[in-house]
């Protein structure tokens, strides 16, 4: 189930938003920290993690799903947003060096299909940074934040489902610690949350991101187009005589009921 730009948006307003924005965007800044000449693209949504590398990269853009919509990004300079279909990126083969993926895996019908996608548009040992809600997480249960919605992921899973879609993930990180609880106290120590989940409880991560990188050694698996003779049965006509065709047929021309006899029975029926 996708949710609508605006709740995003308006969750990343919010003082617990707010948290989770700068832990995941120092986190993705630390997996990427050096794209100068790179072209990146954000899948989901994924604009509040951009803005660091403006500026930096050749080009980033992003990229919103038609079911969430899109929004005007960044406000202060020219729109760098667009709204397509997550199966069909409008985006040529082999034109992306890192594609970052936030709110679409959970939310999205076919997963894979996703990162097919995402294969499809990235260059030659390009980078995908996938980010989904973890299952073991409190975050995941949490029905009040976006990650709360959709299907969790394990870390098993995910990297068997970028497998699957020829990447092979390189790097795993997890991290928002802290609980999703909008009490004061708890959003004042955050950082303090985070610095004891990571060396005490690191399966009980928020979060977690696994970057994929994209294999030419893999063939893509042909598959034929089905015919539609395998998707209905076959129906073979039957002829059927004129003279019976006519016989059940009424005085009017009208189809004869299922009640009604045919001439010979009516006459037989009379004597």
């Amino acid at each position: 189930m996708h949710l609508d730009v605006t709740q995003l948006s308006a969750f990343y307003l919010s003082p617990l938003g707010r948290i989770a924005r700068q832990i995941l965007a120092a986190e993705v800044r630390s997996v990427w920290p050096d794209v100068r000449g790179d072209r990146i693209v954000g899948l989901g949504h994924a604009t509040p993690f951009l803005r660091p590398f403006l500026g930096e990269a050749e080009r980033v853009l992003a990229v919103m799903p038609a079911a969430e919509g899109v929004l005007h990004w960044p406000p202060e300079g020219p729109n760098l947003t667009t709204l397509a279909y997550e199966q069909h990126l409008p985006l040529p083969h082999n034109s992306v060096d890192r594609l970052l993926i936030v709110h679409l895996l959970e939310a999205t019908k076919d997963p894979a299909e996703v990162l097919r996608e995402a294969w499809r548009v990235l260059v030659p040992s390009g980078r995908v940074l996938a980010v989904v809600p973890y299952r073991a997480g409190a975050w995941a249960r949490a029905d009040s934040t976006p990650m709360g919605l959709g299907r969790p992921f394990s870390r098993a899973q995910l990297a068997r489902l970028m497998d699957e879609c020829w990447l092979d993930p390189v790097d795993v990180r997890r991290c928002l610690y802290v609980p999703p609880s909008r009490m004061r106290m708890v959003l004042g120590s955050a950082r303090a949350w985070e610095r004891i989940g990571r060396s005490v409880v690191p399966r009980f991560a928020g979060l977690l991101a696994i970057e994929g990188r994209k294999t030419l050694t893999r063939g893509i698996p042909v598959r034929p187009p089905r015919k539609l003779a395998d998707l209905v049965p076959a129906l073979t006509p039957v002829p059927k005589p004129a003279a019976t065709c006519a016989a059940n047929l009424n005085a009017e021309g009208a189809p004869r009921s299922i009640l009604q006899g045919t001439p010979e029975r009516d006459r037989r029926a009379a004597r």
